[in-house]
């Protein structure tokens, strides 16, 4: 005579979620040490520079050279604040899309360029670049 137990019988059970916990941990952590041991290898470019290019000027475009001790010149022409802001408020009333590139000297602070920035800025001008030029001999 077979007598029945009166508690359900238990399977057993195999859980995967943990297991594929670990293996993304696993996965993770040799693809962070495997990131670690690979070297970087580079090589200096030097490309070559146009020689028969010419340089574009438009006659619209305000170019200002902010020199060391902030003194602003309008292409390599020295000029005082007051003559400056005359010369951007002309030149604006011509033009209302007038473009005016900053470029600061070598040893120029960034307090002088921004200076001249917000200076533009409150002659009215809206487009205000600062233009960065690769020094020669400098690839």
């Amino acid at each position: 005579m077979k007598i029945r137990n009166p508690l359900p019988a238990a399977k057993t059970r195999l859980e995967i979620i943990p297991l594929i916990d670990i293996m993304f941990f696993l996965l993770a952590a040799f693809m962070m040490v495997s990131l670690q041991m690979q070297i970087v290898r580079t090589l200096k470019a030097g490309l070559p520079t146009a020689t028969l290019a010419t340089a574009t000027t438009k006659p619209d475009i305000v170019n200002l050279t902010v020199q060391k001790g902030g003194q602003i010149s309008v292409e390599d022409r020295a000029i005082s604040l007051p003559n400056l802001y005359t010369l951007l408020t002309n030149r604006l009333s011509l033009n209302t899309n007038l473009p005016v590139y900053i470029t600061g000297t070598r040893d120029t602070t960034h307090g002088n360029v921004m200076f001249a920035l917000d200076f533009v800025k409150q002659a009215g001008v809206q487009r205000v670049a600062l233009a960065v030029k690769t020094p020669p001999g400098q690839p």
